[in-house]
């Protein structure tokens, strides 16, 4: 619910961090299928990689909720 808009550096600010982490996300991802087909999966290493891009899918979906304005439908 948000009422107020964000300032225009503000907003830009947080769509170039919200690319960052977009593709940071992206980049783990990739990193995962390489890891996973690998003959012998460092599985230890693909658990950590998978919990760092939750917590990346976090902050972006915090960022996406300040840069858009909430709809009612």
């Amino acid at each position: 619910m948000n009422d107020e808009q964000v300032p225009d550096e503000v907003e830009l600010a947080l769509r170039k961090r919200l690319a960052e982490l977009q593709q940071e996300h992206a980049d783990l991802d990739a990193s995962i299928d390489a890891l996973g087909r690998l003959p012998i999966p460092d599985q230890l290493m693909i658990a950590r990689l998978k919990r760092k891009k939750l917590t990346l899918r976090d902050e972006i979906v915090k960022i996406e909720a300040r840069i858009l304005p909430d709809i009612i439908a």
